[in-house]
């Protein structure tokens, strides 16, 4: 029945690879099953017979599928199905999409549609990876006009050396989370998180990991040599030549003249009469190809862009290729959150506010992925009125999901750990005007938010990208790009770090990919770059973290209790933890292994929580002065409840400092008093003493 059905093997960064393919999904364009270690993803690619009319860009949609039944959960939402993507999936999608798309022809107008489903996981072998590496072949094996094929491969660095496709123990260790994607001869994709990794131990770990992509995508051609159909015929949507050329000698002294200032609002504002001119020309000239009238304008602008950078070394707004625009920082603009940063770069503005919280606010996670929660959160706002337009608001979409996610990535390393802050850390990032790089100005925003804070950073980070202009063989960088030249130029390549070393990269081209020393200069230039704004800036505001953290923020208590008292501090049906938190008006988190986090805006209280507590926990402590409840009344004393299960006597005697002739003359029952611990007998009974509380208070 499965005459076509095909197997194919190979060893992958030293374990086994198998595709299969002719058995399912018969009407798609290309299909695979991919397996890797016990991780299987199924790739499924489909193109439209014909162009999509009216648009001017090539409509690809890439989805990555997690399916719970991988891992062997039921989903947790009431409906107990998968709903929206996870951000998890939301971002691999994106990292697939980055590479693949640069292939496709620029004068295709079908629409290609990518869908990665993750059917079943092994820890060990990441999934992201297999889902990429199984749309190549998806894509290479199918009819669909592609310039694949390429590969891809996870990089870690553990104890200083790279491990490629590192297993789940080793990413665990890792210094660096690497992924790559490359065809034969050139890098196609990079994105990274790192712990301060230096350029040159990065530049290494690309190269070896390129060096093993090379010997997957001779599998993968030998795939397609084997099985892969003729690709088809597609309706070209390229411009016609002779408009184009009319259109430019006719717009491009008017287009140059539009396009030659920094200031975006004034370059819109000349732009838009030349259009006006031009249509008010050619549209009776060419009657029902406005769209394509308006691709040429596209083009022209392009060319001349490009033109003063490879020609002249001149950029839109009169800068050197090494020259940031104008930089400016600020802490503090709003007076009741935790912490707040304003960075200006040109006439791209990020202002970023800090919220910091319990550990009981981090973010429950429920995909595919091992981790369970998130500590640490970045959220990126993206609003029309940052780039002058008018739309309304949706909600964040996969490209501010994106860059919120990278401008986390690039926090991440220097946070600090939980047990040196016990705090649940929320950063917002609002772009208030945006000209080019607004995910690195977030970065540094967001390093301004945290020190305002008070939250001790082991180093500020900064972000910034570069570009690239390529003809022929002829290529050139330039730093800090503006949202034109990311339009019109070949690379955004963006790097967040410190003074140390690079803690994120993300880099988007729409060539079909960069040599080893286009990807070193971008870091030189990237680095010098970042140094700059670092010392000259953002240090200039805020030299380092607060002492203190704001009025208006929680404050927070901590210690660890044995895991077999867990359940004595809790009590039973919560009835314990939840009294303290009612009583000491704060909020407790208790971990499985016996760490406990005390959260409240009075000091006093949470240190009253913590007491009763470790007294729970532990025996309390002759000579300790507890304050206490009173529960019961006897003629020869008081029973004083100093936490929950642990009750002692305070004998009449030991009542006041004066002789006491009643004990309902001096207390009552629910009276709160300090009471010292004097002894604990062989039996485990607690005698207190109220008098020698006060008597050594006085002191």
């Amino acid at each position: 029945m499965f005459e076509n059905y095909k197997m194919f093997k190979t060893t992958f960064a030293g374990r086994e690879l198998t595709v299969e393919t002719g058995k399912t999904c018969m009407l798609s364009n290309g299909s695979c099953f991919v397996r890797y270690g016990d991780t299987v993803v199924m790739a499924n690619v489909t193109m439209s017979q014909k162009p999509r009319d009216g648009i001017d860009f090539f409509p690809l949609s890439v989805d990555f599928e997690e399916r719970l039944y991988a891992v062997g959960h039921i989903p947790g939402s009431f409906l107990k199905r998968e709903g929206r993507p996870s951000e998890k999936a939301i971002l691999t999608s994106r990292m697939v999409d980055r590479p693949i798309r640069p292939l496709f022809p620029k004068d295709m107008r079908n629409d290609v549609s990518v869908v990665m489903t993750v059917l079943s996981v092994d820890p060990d072998c990441s999934p992201e990876i297999t889902g990429l590496v199984a749309t190549s072949i998806a894509l290479s094996i199918s009819d669909i006009p592609w310039n694949g094929p390429i590969g891809g491969i996870s990089v870690g660095l553990c104890d200083g050396k790279v491990v490629l496709n590192p297993d789940a123990a080793q990413r665990e260790v890792s210094d660096l989370n690497l992924t790559v994607a490359a065809s034969k001869e050139k890098i196609v994709m990079i994105e990274a998180g790192a712990n301060e990794v230096p350029n040159d131990v990065m530049l290494d770990a690309i190269i070896q990991g390129h060096k093993e992509i090379q010997k997957l995508v001779d599998f993968i051609s030998s795939i397609q040599k084997e099985i892969g159909k003729k690709k088809v015929e597609f309706e070209s949507q390229e411009v016609d030549y002779n408009m184009f050329e009319a259109i430019k000698e006719f717009a491009i002294e008017k287009i140059r003249y539009a396009l030659d200032t920094d200031d975006k609002n004034v370059r819109e504002a000349r732009l838009q009469p030349v259009i006006a001119e031009v249509h008010e020309t050619f549209d009776p000239q060419y009657p029902e190809q406005e769209a394509m009238i308006d691709e040429c304008l596209y083009k022209l602008q392009k060319f001349v862009v490009r033109r003063w950078l490879l020609d002249d070394g001149k950029r839109v707004d009169g800068r050197g290729l090494n020259e940031i625009r104008p930089l400016a920082s600020e802490v503090g603009l709003l007076p009741r959150v935790h912490g707040s940063g304003l960075f200006t770069r040109g006439q791209t503005q990020v202002l970023t506010v800090a919220t910091l919280g319990p550990v009981s606010d981090a973010q429950l996670l429920d995909g595919i992925d091992a981790e369970t929660e998130k500590r640490y959160m970045h959220h990126y706002n993206f609003p029309s009125y940052s780039v002058g337009e008018t739309r309304p608001s949706r909600g964040p979409g996969r490209r501010e999901i994106g860059h919120g996610a990278l401008a986390e990535k690039a926090l991440l390393p220097v946070i600090p750990p939980v047990e040196e802050f016990p705090y649940a850390i929320r950063l917002v990032s609002e772009v208030l005007s945006s000209n080019g790089s607004t995910s690195q100005g977030s970065i540094c925003g967001s390093t301004l938010a945290l020190m305002d804070a008070g939250v001790p950073i082991k180093a500020p980070v900064a972000g910034i990208s570069c570009g690239l202009i390529t003809e022929g063989d002829r290529w050139m960088t330039m730093v800090d790009i503006q949202g034109l030249e990311d339009f019109f130029g070949d690379m955004d390549f963006k790097v967040g770090g410190t003074h140390k070393g690079i803690t994120a990269i993300q880099m988007d081209i729409k060539i079909d990919g960069l040599t080893y020393d286009m990807i070193a200069e971008a870091f030189e230039k990237t680095e010098k770059a970042r140094f700059y704004i670092l010392d000259e800036v953002m240090l200039k505001a805020i030299p380092e973290p607060r002492k203190e953290l704001s009025a208006y923020a929680p404050k927070m208590l901590t210690t660890k209790v044995p895991v077999d008292k867990i359940r004595e501090v809790i009590g039973s049906g919560g009835k314990v933890i939840q009294k303290i938190c009612a009583d000491c008006d704060c909020k407790i988190d208790i971990n499985e292994d016996g760490n406990v986090f005390i959260s409240g805006i009075n000091m006093d209280n949470l240190r009253r929580a913590l007491q009763i507590i470790n007294t729970i926990a532990n025996d309390p402590e002759i000579g300790a002065i507890y304050k206490g409840k009173v529960t019961r009344l006897m003629n020869f004393g008081a029973f004083v409840e100093i936490a929950p299960g642990k009750e002692g006597l305070v004998h009449i005697s030991k009542l006041d400092t004066s002789r006491v002739e009643k004990v309902e003359d001096v207390v009552k029952v629910g009276d709160e008093v300090l009471v010292k611990v004097t002894e604990i007998d062989q039996q485990g009974r607690i005698n207190l003493s109220r008098k020698d509380a006060l008597s050594q208070l006085k002191k």
